[in-house]
């Protein structure tokens, strides 16, 4: 029988995860079908238990259910517990168990695809939401030379470098701190860009070899990146690439098989030109 996956969210019309995942797929010879699942905002429990009844193998949360998904996993990964949000969930034996692989997802886009290594790095992080959450155990496995969070709440930024500083040393600032620094990793985990807005850094934090790198996704430059570009930063990346690296290991915890991530990444960035 074919398997069966899905991802859920509301609104989920626009995810990309089911081609993503359908073309792991095809690469692999796995025999999966992979929808969409639209769930009213009170009803994420009763969506999820009937694909469950319905013999669903396992499932992929985006927003806003990554919370839910975390309180519904009877089994939890150690970087699930440390992000405290779940986008992999796996119904095995009767139990449920979370997972969470956007942080590998970013870490693998940026060393592997982009070749550009967080060891050794002065790396600075916006925002302190969930997406920040889930990367920083992954980023600080990598042993950066120093991570900052910036965040317009100075409590929110100090309540996670608190919170993960069993994991490395973690400094958080207002962006006001931020005027007359520098950065190696300049990454936007705010969601300003989504409202083609900036988030208010001073100028000149971009050096001439920083990687800026912004988790949204666009057919352009989003504000941020096109910042970094006329501040003359040395490389420019999206969340493309980090969206096809947590799809891949969402996959290897089904499949237990890693696919070839680069050529769906391309696909998907001519698909979306």
């Amino acid at each position: 029988m074919t398997d069966r996956y899905a991802v859920i969210g509301n609104p989920v019309s626009h995810s990309q995860s089911p081609f993503i995942h359908t073309e792991f797929a095809r690469q692999t010879g796995e025999d999966i079908q992979y929808d969409r699942l639209y769930a009213d905002l009170d009803k994420f429990d009763e969506v999820v238990g009937q694909f469950i009844k319905d013999g669903a193998k396992g499932l992929n949360i985006t927003l806003p259910f990554k919370g839910n998904a975390y309180r519904m996993a009877t089994e939890l990964t150690e970087r699930a517990r440390a992000a405290e949000a779940v986008n992999t969930l796996t119904f095995k034996d009767g139990k449920i168990y979370g997972d969470n692989t956007d942080g590998v997802g970013l870490v693998r886009d940026i060393v592997s695809n982009l070749d550009f290594p967080i060891a050794g790095q002065r790396v600075l992080i916006l925002g302190a939401g969930g997406a920040v959450r889930g990367v920083l155990g992954p980023i600080l496995a990598e042993k950066p030379a120093s991570l900052t969070i910036a965040n317009r709440t100075l409590i929110k930024a100090e309540a996670l470098a608190h919170q993960f500083s069993a994991h490395g040393k973690i400094e958080a600032v207002g962006y006001e701190v931020l005027a007359g620094r520098q950065f190696d990793i300049i990454i936007n985990a705010t969601s300003t860009s989504l409202s083609n807005e900036l988030p208010p850094i001073p100028a000149g934090v971009f050096a001439a070899r920083t990687l800026a790198y912004d988790m949204v996704y666009s057919k352009g430059l989003t504000p941020f990146l096109r910042r970094a570009q006329t501040e003359n930063a040395g490389m420019l990346a999206d969340g493309l690439g980090m969206l096809v690296e947590q799809a891949a290991e969402s996959f290897r915890i089904w499949r237990g098989i890693q696919p070839d991530t680069r050529k769906v990444t391309n696909e998907l960035r001519d698909l979306l030109a």
